[in-house]
Formats: structure tokens, C-alpha cells, sequence
């Protein structure tokens, strides 16, 4: 992988299974999953006098930059990312990266 792309999505709690598996079936060759706190929204809910905070569930995933795009469409339907309030999904380009050297080694192989 030389060109290589990272899709970062912020998603609702309980969501990162299936995007991750169905991620997976579009091209992925895994996924890191991070769990955060959304503050944006819990900083309105604040506003309220109401006191709830929003879990959000964070995935990225590397890919090569030729085959990112199938990856990300699906990302985007499995997580309804076209619906308000359900999540972002953005992408970049990664122009310095250690410690995948043996998923290449690997792929070589095959």
C-alpha cells in the first residue's frame, strides 16, 4: 500500500458491528473502533437543564487509496449517515505510516 487513505466515522453507539462487517464484505481489511463522548450535543442538552450524554462510537480504517470508495459508500448506507443526527464520516490522505509492514508481507503471499 503506497497510496493510502483514512476513513474516519463518528456513528451511534451499537452501530460499529455491522458497519464493521459489512465494511469488511466492501473491501476492508479491518477496523479500529474508539469509543467516545459527544459533546456538542450533550453541551445543548446542558442548555436544557438536562443531563444526558451522547456515546459515540468512532471507527477508522485504512485503505488503500484506489479502493477506499466502496468502503466509504457503504459506511455511509449501513450507518444511514444521510439521515441528521446519526453521525460524519470523512476521509484524508495518509502520507507517513509505520508498523503495517507485515499486512504487505502478507498480501505478497497470497
Amino acid at each position: 500500500m503506497d497510496n493510502i487513505t483514512c476513513i474516519v466515522a463518528i456513528v451511534e453507539t451499537g452501530k460499529t458491528d455491522n458497519i464493521g462487517e459489512k465494511g469488511k464484505k466492501a473491501g476492508a481489511d479491518g477496523a479500529t473502533i474508539l469509543y467516545r463522548r459527544g459533546t456538542g450535543e450533550s453541551e445543548a442538552l446542558k442548555f436544557f437543564n438536562l443531563n444526558i450524554e451522547a456515546s459515540k462510537e468512532i471507527i477508522i480504517i485504512l485503505s488503500d487509496a484506489s479502493k477506499y470508495k466502496p468502503i466509504y459508500d457503504t459506511i455511509i448506507e449501513v450507518g444511514k449517515l444521510h439521515e441528521p443526527g446519526t453521525g460524519i464520516i470523512f476521509t484524508f490522505p495518509v502520507f507517513e505510516l509505520e508498523g503495517l509492514l507485515h499486512r504487505s508481507k502478507i498480501h505478497d503471499k497470497s
